[in-house]
């Protein structure tokens, strides 16, 4: 082989090999990308201000394989397990809502609300001796909204609002535009045309409904931001609403947000989710630390207080997220524990735990089939009484499948709640 043969030939060899090593980065570079789409959204900090290095050890210390150690069989206590008649568990946390008139929060601003007065208290993302894994896991960076008989009410202030109806009147134009020369060029069609015909029905079908949409959106302004008698009094409400709103956002926790910019919406709105009255946190604390000093391991808490807006949106892919009137999370006295990753031994120990302070009478718990053991404080530490719990069954009422955390019962369900023992 001459010379310029084996140059030409470790050209082709270096071009292929450059060639694969770029294919691979690539692929790699893919494959990464979707397994961090498919990985739980709790292994982000959520944009929040947190240690990195403590952050990442948390992390590490929850998720790392046990080897076997405390590998042994579950035991279950009956304290945790669902009662014969399944809607006692929630009536027992709506019966405390009841006894003490608890504040619960409807959307953002309820609990915005809520943080600026003091009654619910801002958790760090991680500390020592728990880590916020997956709280806010689901929110996104839209507007901030007054959830109102079921459906989400824009909150702006005056400049927001004539934005608003200018952006309304733009795309009914245009959708009015579009839709005109789609049946233009329907009509002009020759019979025989059917695919191409069909094609252009749906199109003026989804811009039809796009139009509905705005119709919509238009009506609902109108309705609470209009002229009308409703208007003139939920109008004034509402842009008082989104002034406290805002004014919150410029100092929060020595941050500042921007309303306008979506990036700090969903990062607000983590920061708002990362609440729990002070009752409820006193009880997290204390599972924390026994849990850390027996396993040296931060504690994973999935979820802390949830306005019924939210709630919602979870409802969608989390069977276990109730819709009654009264969500024992939008209360801010409830939290879950994430047990996915514990061995049993873990499991067991934090099930002892639990199982003493509800015979205490300090908490309702449950573990739940969904990795989780949901936690409710009561806030002065006593339990409501059966008569308050049994009148408060029917608001605790409905399907199985929709207001209870599902956990199967058997021979060792509690037919009927422990007596608490007395507080020492």
């Amino acid at each position: 082989m001459n010379r310029s043969a084996r140059y030409s030939f470790l050209l082709i060899i270096t071009t292929a090999a450059l060639g694969a090593g770029a294919w691979a980065f690539i692929h790699f570079g893919m494959l990464r990308r979707q397994a961090l789409r498919q990985d739980d959204l709790s292994d982000k900090p959520s944009e929040r201000r947190v240690d990195p290095d403590l952050w990442a050890r948390s992390l590490e210390k929850i998720k790392e394989d046990r080897g076997g150690i405390g590998n042994v069989a579950l035991e279950i206590p009956s304290e945790l397990r669902h009662y014969s008649d399944r809607h006692w568990f929630l009536a027992t946390q709506v019966a405390e809502v009841k006894k003490l008139n608890v504040q619960r929060c409807q959307d953002f601003v309820d609990l915005a609300a809520m943080v600026e007065h003091g009654e619910v208290a801002s958790l760090p993302a991680v500390t020592d001796t728990y880590i916020l894994f997956g709280v806010g896991a689901r929110v996104d960076g839209g507007v901030f909204t007054r959830f109102v008989a079921n459906q989400n009410i824009g909150l702006n202030d005056e400049a927001g609002l004539r934005d608003a109806y200018a952006r309304l009147e733009s795309a009914h134009a245009t959708l009015q535009k579009e839709i005109s020369g789609l049946q233009t060029q329907l009509a002009a069609l020759k019979n025989g045309a059917g695919t191409k015909q069909d094609e252009l029905q749906k199109e003026i079908t989804a811009r039809q409904q796009e139009l509905k949409s705005n119709d919509a959106d238009k009506a609902q302004l109108e309705q609470y931001y209009g002229p009308a008698s409703r208007s003139a009094e939920s109008r004034p409400k509402l842009l008082r609403d989104y002034n406290s709103l805002q004014a919150l956002a410029k100092n929060f926790g020595g941050r500042s947000f921007n309303l306008d910019d979506s990036s700090d919406r969903e990062t607000l709105k983590v920061y708002l989710l990362s609440s729990l009255r002070p009752q409820a946190l006193k009880v997290l604390e204390e599972i924390a630390k026994a849990y850390h000093d027996r396993f040296d391991r931060p504690l994973p808490v999935s979820s802390l207080i949830r306005p019924e807006q939210y709630q919602r949106v979870l409802r969608r892919v989390n069977r276990y997220a109730v819709l009654i009137d009264t969500p024992p999370h939008s209360t801010g006295l409830a939290f879950d524990i994430d047990y996915r990753y514990m061995s049993g031994a873990e499991q067991n120990f934090l099930m002892t735990e639990l199982a003493r302070m509800k015979d205490d009478g300090r908490i309702e718990v449950l573990r739940e089939r969904g990795a989780n053991y949901h936690v409710f404080a009561f806030v002065d530490g006593v339990r409501p009484s059966d008569e308050l719990i049994t009148a408060s069954l029917e608001d605790a009422g409905g399907s199985d499948k929709e207001t209870n955390h599902v956990e199967k019962t058997d021979a060792n369900a509690r037919t009927k709640p422990r007596p608490a023992k007395k507080r020492r």
